[in-house]
């Protein structure tokens, strides 16, 4: 594409492209024309539901014509449609070149320069035809024709986007050009553009303008009257006079247009075949529409024209707008449209619709002045960004920004360095997945959301799975897909039309074939649905991100009986209300309003069902980069900007808060789950039925059927072994150690800077800290994670419930106890250190420090930056060596 820049800013920037003819430049138009409105008698359909608005039909079914299938060089792009007021619908396309019509084409190699037109419409044609589309619409001012006669059609999609015509009130193409069986109803013959074309060539062959001064209606009967006709092409030359010229024609040429004129259909050729004809074999290995880079912007150069169209918008740009400037959008006052006289029976007497209703087939042309100032200033260096250490670049000026995510998203400059950025990482993937997570972790620029999706959920493309399964035959949960369709997100334009209905049907269907082992549960449609709108024209890749996602975050959830999993779940939420929100997680407790009331379809759906999908987006960037647990973390921090209501709320007034979500500020939502995402230890989160990766180790968590019996009971979560080493070895100031045992036993050995409570001497009638008898005990565990650790569970859980009464936060007891990392028999036997020696021999985490132990009875010698263990009563000992020491004084 080349963009036009004003004559002062050229001179100024002779770098950035020199102005060309304005009618030879590649640009982008916009055109803008009405949908027909259904009849006042008629509100609902068969099903009982309203009416779809024939401008969302329209709206559905041509994101079709924007999708990378329909990239050709003979096709113009289209880059945009938008759904206006009163079903208006504007469509923003490529412009490339001059129309046919506004074209000179010399004596001089004339017939050689109409079989390069031919050739090239013939091919667009095939392609469309390829995708299951036909023109309709073809005649010389559809047909743009570049300086070297390369040839692109525009307007090509608009017979399929109405429907074959039916959503407006207009007609689709010339009269003139239009096939005899067209005007006779026919609609879905591809055949029909072979016989356009063929006027168009004659048209051109002849060098004279076809029934110029003819009314329409005795253009349609001689076209009709052709029925009759056996050469069609030689009836036109003698009825213009122009015979002796039909004769001197080249036979190839003369063969081609009346190979397009045939009456019969079936006896018309199709574009595929009229190619291998071989008038066109001096075509066939030149190339068309070849982009001259000469004199091009930096912009054009690097960037494709829906990039251009994308960053034109951030820096102003408005259809709606540009079309009210040059007259194409007429503001009328609303109370001239009100009818003059309502009837019983609903139906309405109007006055006469305003002209402006009328179709307009004027297209105007975006300027795009302020975007080419706007990146005037970047050298070129920025249009290809070289990636060495991927936090240096995001950690560079250009990205290092504190400002909301909603403004960065609207800034022209930061995301256009994204943009260039991100189509680098992409066209590495999947070698730069591990980049591309930490480019997401920022944020992730709105039109490559779909894509950066499926590569952080490790989708890979083109593995034929999608294309096998069975997404027609009938199955037993169609009667309950098609009730749930036509609810599912019906506010959103895209989601509501016939298009978005038929794709969600097929990617359930798709799922549900693909997972025998589970079924189909209502709030899977709400799940489909964001993947679906980011990649409509992408089923594959959408239907993937889905394959992958719920293995991810919903692990079994669709089991027929799914009882236990969501049991599990739930309580999990509930430890974790507990650890982060004590305050309120009592009040909730106290008024028995537990998660089963209403996070199931939270968690189910992944909030889906709950925000619409302008919401959802933002909030679903930065779960796909965390675990199966951070749905937790999003469900907290709702509950977060719920507090001051909860707090105030009973039962019955927390049923009536959730049954009607408040507004949620997403942007704090995002922000409050991702702080407790990272602050939490891994292990808090566990869950027996999540989908683990590996399988846990000797002092991870991991539970029998008896102890997943018992901590299904329990209010407060545990934390492992594994954990606590890593908190005391990475954030030692974040964590706070409650020893339970007794004085005895805790000067003979405890865990560094733990404080002792014996559980057996102190009193927990009163919920108050002060009772245990700790100097600045509510200092010590301000901000931290607490862990009680205890010989018997029982007294650990007990503390954990007085310090939650005591409005403390991230409490969590030590699973297994004191005894997980102390053991005293007839072999001194140091557990943890133990099994930090093998993760070390194995390379897993070399350099780590064991847990720290201290005791009066203890020594800890610590050479060359480990610890040793030299026990001097034990030489069975000796086998944890190499990293801890206790020695006996």
């Amino acid at each position: 594409m080349r963009i036009t820049t004003a004559p002062g800013e050229q001179h100024q920037q002779p770098n950035r492209g020199a102005m060309a003819p304005a009618k030879l430049n590649y640009r982008i138009s916009v055109s803008t024309f009405f949908a027909k409105s259904h009849p006042s008698d008629e509100c609902c359909g068969s099903n009982g539901l309203p009416l779809t608005p024939n401008s969302i039909g329209i709206y559905g079914r041509s994101q079709k014509l924007k999708g990378e299938a329909l990239r050709h060089e003979n096709l113009c792009q289209y880059l945009d449609v938008v759904r206006g007021k009163h079903e208006r619908t504007i469509i923003v396309q490529e412009y490339a070149g001059s129309p046919l019509t506004e074209t000179f084409i010399g004596e001089n190699n004339k017939q050689e320069t109409l079989l390069r037109v031919g050739f090239q419409v013939l091919r667009a044609l095939d392609h469309l035809n390829r995708e299951g589309l036909m023109c309709r619409n073809l005649e010389p001012v559809h047909i743009l024709i570049s300086r070297d006669f390369g040839v692109k059609l525009y307007n090509y999609g608009l017979y399929y986007m109405t429907h074959s015509g039916k959503y407006v009130s207009f007609p689709i193409g010339n009269v003139k050009y239009h096939a005899p069986e067209v005007l006779l109803g026919s609609r879905e013959n591809p055949k029909s553009d072979i016989w356009s074309l063929g006027m168009i060539l004659a048209e051109l062959a002849l060098g004279c303008k076809l029934w110029d001064t003819v009314k329409l209606s005795q253009i349609a009967r001689k076209v009709l009257a052709f029925v009759s006709i056996s050469n069609v092409f030689e009836k036109l030359a003698r009825e213009h006079k122009q015979f002796p010229l039909y004769q001197s024609l080249d036979p190839a040429l003369r063969r081609i247009i009346e190979a397009c004129l045939q009456v019969s259909p079936r006896k018309r050729p199709q574009a595929r075949e009229l190619l291998q004809d071989g008038a066109f074999d001096f075509l066939r290995e030149e190339r068309f529409c070849e982009v001259d880079r000469q004199g091009m912007t930096l912009l054009e150069k690097h960037c494709g024209l829906a990039e251009i169209y994308y960053l034109w918008q951030l820096a102003g740009g408005d259809v709606q707008q540009e079309l009210k400037k040059e007259g194409l959008i007429k503001s009328e006052a609303p109370i001239l449209s009100l009818p003059d006289l309502i009837l019983l029976n609903g139906k309405s007497i109007s006055p006469p619709k305003s002209q402006s209703f009328l179709h307009d087939g004027r297209i105007i042309f975006l300027n795009f002045n302020a975007l080419l100032e706007r990146l005037s200033r970047l050298p070129e260096e920025d249009y290809l960004p070289l990636i060495y250490t991927t936090n240096a670049y995001l950690e560079s000026p250009t990205f290092k920004t504190d400002l909301p995510l909603v403004i960065r998203e609207r800034d022209t400059v930061y995301q256009f360095h994204r943009i260039m950025l991100l189509k680098t990482l992409l066209h590495g993937y999947p070698y730069t997945q591990d980049l591309l997570k930490s480019f997401a972790a920022k944020d992730i620029p709105p039109p490559f959301r779909g894509h950066v999706w499926a590569c952080l959920l490790g989708v890979v493309e083109g593995n034929g799975l999608y294309e096998r399964l069975d997404k027609c035959s009938p199955t037993h949960t169609d009667r309950q897909i098609e009730v749930d369709i036509p609810r599912c997100h019906q506010y959103n334009e895209l989601l509501s039309s016939q298009e978005g209905h038929a794709k969600l049907k097929r990617l359930l269907k798709a799922w549900v074939t693909a997972h025998p082992q589970y079924v189909y549960w209502q709030g899977l449609d709400s799940l489909t649905a964001p993947f679906l709108y980011l990649n409509f024209n992408n089923e594959e890749r959408a239907f993937l991100s889905l394959y992958r996602f719920i293995p991810k975050y919903l692990h079994l959830f669709f089991l027929k009986d799914n009882s236990r999993i969501i049991k599990e779940y739930l309580v999990k939420f509930f430890q974790l209300i507990f650890f982060h929100e004590p305050g309120l997680a009592k009040h909730l407790h106290g008024i028995n309003f537990i998660p089963e009331l209403y996070a199931i379809p939270w968690f189910l759906t992944m909030f889906s069902h709950v925000f619409p999908l302008h919401k959802i987006f933002h909030l679903w960037d930065k779960l796909i980069l965390g675990d199966h647990s951070y749905p937790l973390f999003i469900g907290i921090a709702i509950l977060k900007q719920l507090k001051s209501t909860l707090l105030k709320s009973g039962f019955n007034e927390c049923i009536l808060l959730f049954s009607d979500l408040p507004d949620i500020v997403m942007e704090t939502c995002v922000n409050d789950s991702e702080t407790m995402y990272q602050f939490t230890p891994k292990s808090v989160t566990y869950r027996k039925f999540a989908l683990h990766e590996e399988e846990p180790g000797e002092f991870d968590l991991k539970y029998s059927d008896d102890d997943h019996g018992e901590v299904q009971a329990e209010l407060y979560p545990r934390l492992s072994v594994y954990d606590l080493i890593r908190l005391l070895r990475d954030r030692p100031a974040s964590v706070a150690i409650l020893d339970l045992r007794s004085n005895l036993e805790h000067k003979k050995v405890a865990i560094e800077n733990s404080v002792n409570v014996p559980f057996s001497s102190v009193s927990l009638k009163e919920s108050r800290l002060d009772v245990l008898n700790v100097p600045r005990l509510e200092a010590y565990l301000r901000r931290k994670i607490v862990v009680v650790v205890a010989t018997a569970h029982e007294s650990a859980m007990l503390m954990a419930k007085f310090l939650v009464d005591c409005n403390v936060p991230y409490v969590c007891v030590l699973n297994r106890g004191f005894g997980a990392i102390y053991r005293s028999d007839d072999k001194l036997l140091l557990q943890t250190f133990d099994y930090m020696n093998t993760l070390a021999n194995s390379g897993d985490l070399r350099g780590l420090l064991p847990l720290p132990i201290s005791g009066d009875e203890l020594e800890i010698i610590r050479l060359g930056g480990l610890f040793h263990l030299h026990p001097s009563n034990n030489a069975h000992a000796t086998h944890v060596y190499s990293l801890g020491a206790v020695r006996a004084k």
